[in-house]
């Protein structure tokens, strides 16, 4: 996916380092991605998400909260209440950059945070909201932090470690995650919702989400991560949750009318990425790109991906048409198509015009199943001549072009 490096500025004045994944096609919406307590936009659950997000065509900003990582203020004195203020003034660069309503997905601490965010944005633009492991009462991060928090209160602020890393709080920063309301605030959203916890989460119990789900009106859902740690740091659990919500979030961020599925034919439309188009045909959509050694972003076939394949597969369908009518045993087939671009070999399919480079297409053929005989195999190979698009390429074909709107 195509990755914009872009920074926010916030109404407290400091500037906020996102990332944003662009879809290598077209947009058909937008996402807001708030990352867990302490971690960062590079955290795996933040990665996984947006790329899978973009790849649905929602472009997907992640970005770090003020303090943490490389975005400026004081995470010491900034607590939960900031953590929403920041997550408005990244919805509505958003808003202004794609219009229309956006997502919002958060994970653990930033899921608590997108919950308490969507009425501060407005219930107008948000489309729906999805959590990873997000708690249901904010000061439940307290207990992550070790140090002596009463000390702070007393003092004003002091150091102390969480998951590891040391860190410098203020009293305000304690009181303004005590004060957060979230069950309150879930009460009050009124758009879908998506709840994803893992029933042996070690740092924010399940419960959490049974509470967050009981306080929620409909359309909600929950989907459980069995199995996965609170931090999604396998791969495979990131992905699948990030699957998920991508999945469900295309329900709500609908493709707009106006995007081109014609009613014959394809048609393309350049996107995001250097090479990445966009191909829509009357009932299907999907993105043609070229490999990175090729200065693309490899997230689709290339376009003599495609026409190999065209091949492969009128090919195998032919065979199969013909097989099946003959009532035969056959089992499938696996075709593997190649190109070459300077065939000289066959001269008798040398070009007309000399000079011209002679180009082939190669192609081998299994058929599969055990009980025919080698004279149908050997005529079920036959048939692959008269495949239509073989018969295409052979042909005399001419390309037209004119301007078009």
């Amino acid at each position: 996916m195509p990755t914009e490096q872009l920074t926010i500025q916030t109404a407290a004045g400091h500037a906020l380092s996102g990332a944003l994944e662009l879809p290598t096609g077209l947009v058909r919406g937008a996402a807001l991605f708030a990352h867990c307590f302490t971690c960062t936009k590079a955290s795996r659950a933040a990665v996984a998400t947006s790329r899978a997000l973009a790849r649905e065509g929602i472009a997907t900003l992640r970005f770090d909260f003020t303090g943490l990582g490389g975005s400026e203020g004081e995470f010491g004195r900034a607590g939960f209440a900031t953590d929403v203020a920041d997550l408005v003034s990244a919805a509505h660069y958003l808003m202004d950059r794609f219009g229309g309503e956006i997502l919002l997905v958060g994970h653990s601490l930033g899921g608590a945070a997108v919950l308490a965010a969507g009425d501060d944005i407005g219930m107008d633009r948000v489309a729906a909201i999805a959590t990873i492991g997000a708690p249901s009462d904010v000061p439940h991060v307290l207990e992550r932090i070790e140090g002596d928090v009463e000390a702070i209160r007393k003092q004003g602020e002091g150091e102390v470690s969480i998951g590891g890393r040391p860190f410098k709080l203020a009293s305000e920063f304690i009181e303004k995650v005590e004060n957060a309301d979230l069950i309150a605030e879930v009460e009050r959203l009124r758009m879908p919702l998506l709840l994803l916890h893992s029933p042996t989460d070690a740092i924010v119990s399940v419960d959490h989400a049974s509470a967050l789900f009981q306080a929620a009106k409909h359309p909600k859902s929950f989907v459980s991560l069995a199995g996965a740690d609170h931090l999604l740091l396998e791969e495979r659990d990131a992905e699948f949750a990030a699957t998920v919500i991508a999945g469900w979030a295309t329900r709500y961020l609908p493709r707009e009318p106006d995007w081109p599925m014609p009613k014959e034919g394809v048609v393309v439309k350049t996107g995001h990425g250097k090479f990445g188009t966009e191909v829509h045909t009357a009932t299907h959509r999907f993105v043609a790109d070229e490999p990175k050694s090729y200065g693309g972003d490899d997230t689709g076939p290339t376009p003599y991906d495609l026409l190999l394949a065209a091949l492969g597969t009128c090919t195998a369908m032919t065979m199969k048409m013909y097989a099946d009518r003959k009532g035969w045993a056959f089992e499938g087939t696996q075709i593997h198509v190649t190109h070459e671009r300077n065939h000289e070999e066959d001269m008798d399919h040398t070009m007309e015009e000399e000079g011209m480079q002679v180009q082939a297409l190669h192609r081998r053929i299994a058929v599969l199943g055990d009980e025919l005989t080698d004279e149908q195999r050997a005529k079920i190979i036959a048939i692959a001549d008269k495949c239509p698009v073989h018969k295409t390429l052979e042909g005399h074909l001419h390309v037209h072009t004119k301007a078009g709107d």
